[in-house]
């Protein structure tokens, strides 16, 4: 049945790919009254992430950037199909390094380095990275999915934008491996993902809440003494990013414990409370509080 839908799914998704960008943002448009008004999407997540992490806003403010929040998110789901067929030079049209220049100067003194980010903006073409002169091999982690179709789609489709996909699991063996090999790489990691009640271990204040998070890209860090650069993408106009590399640690061996994911977090909050509308909010982020531990 799995492969019946996608066998079905695929050939849908590359003519959408396809639509010139004026008729494939109306299309994106068409799918947010369907999702929102129609399916209502998540809508009970999203509306309990917004009222805990802004309390003071009202209801009309609120109900304000939830329905900006779903535009942004059809385009965002929609801009990865569009990876399907879109040209290199569209894609480095639409999303665009400022300071490329920064990860080429890390590139001559770590022997790797790590990307965080966070689901904000585009976190989809941020890979595009790679159609930039640099030298290391690029690495992105991500989570496998159930349906194997759909996982090899997902794969694809980001692998049209130069990088290499490991899931989360093979994250760490070839990190281990690649650095034993000396080979130089640069692994991106969305790095606000929530973690199994089970695992958690480490808490930091996320947009005024006490939150449990990954610790790894980190540990990696200071284990590998790999630079770690946080990946500031901002959404300049509809189907536009630009991307700014911030560095959170040159020598990561050299900053307190915990020091590197607070200052992730951080940067991360900064960016949610100026815009909003562009972080994942239909993400359970806060499913687990403090006082349940």
């Amino acid at each position: 049945m799995r492969k019946f839908v996608f066998y079905i799914a695929y050939p849908l998704l590359w003519l959408v790919s396809k639509l010139p960008f004026p008729l494939f943002y109306l299309f994106s448009d068409f799918i947010y009254v369907v999702v929102y008004y129609l399916i209502g999407y998540r809508k009970k997540v999203v509306r309990g992430n917004l009222e805990l992490c802004f309390p003071h806003k009202s209801t009309e403010e609120l109900k304000k950037i939830e329905k900006a929040f779903y535009h942004h998110m059809c385009d965002m789901f929609l801009e990865m199909i569009k990876t399907l067929s879109i040209s290199k030079k569209q894609l480095k049209e639409r999303f665009v390094y400022k300071n490329i220049e920064e990860l080429q100067r890390l590139e001559e003194q770590s022997a790797g380095i790590i990307i965080m980010c966070g689901h904000y903006a585009s976190y989809e073409w941020a890979t595009a990275i790679n159609f930039y002169k640099t030298k290391n091999k690029g690495y992105a982690i991500y989570k496998k999915i159930k349906n194997q179709y759909f996982n090899k789609l997902i794969k694809d489709i980001r692998a049209n934008l130069g990088a290499t996909l490991i899931s989360s699991r093979e994250a760490i063996p070839t990190m281990l491996r690649n650095k034993r090999d000396a080979i130089s790489s640069t692994y991106y990691m969305i790095s606000d993902q929530s973690p199994k009640k089970n695992t958690v271990k480490n808490w930091t204040n996320f947009m005024g809440t006490e939150t449990p998070v990954f610790n790894g890209s980190e540990a990696m860090a200071k284990k590998l003494d790999f630079a770690v650069l946080y990946l500031k993408v901002e959404k300049v106009k509809r189907g536009f990013y630009e991307a700014t590399l911030l560095p959170l640690a040159e020598n990561p061996k050299e900053t307190e414990d915990f020091e590197i994911t607070t200052s992730f977090f951080n940067e991360l909050e900064k960016q949610i409370r100026n815009q909003p509308e562009f972080y994942l909010w239909t993400h359970k982020r806060w499913k687990h509080q403090k006082k349940d531990f």
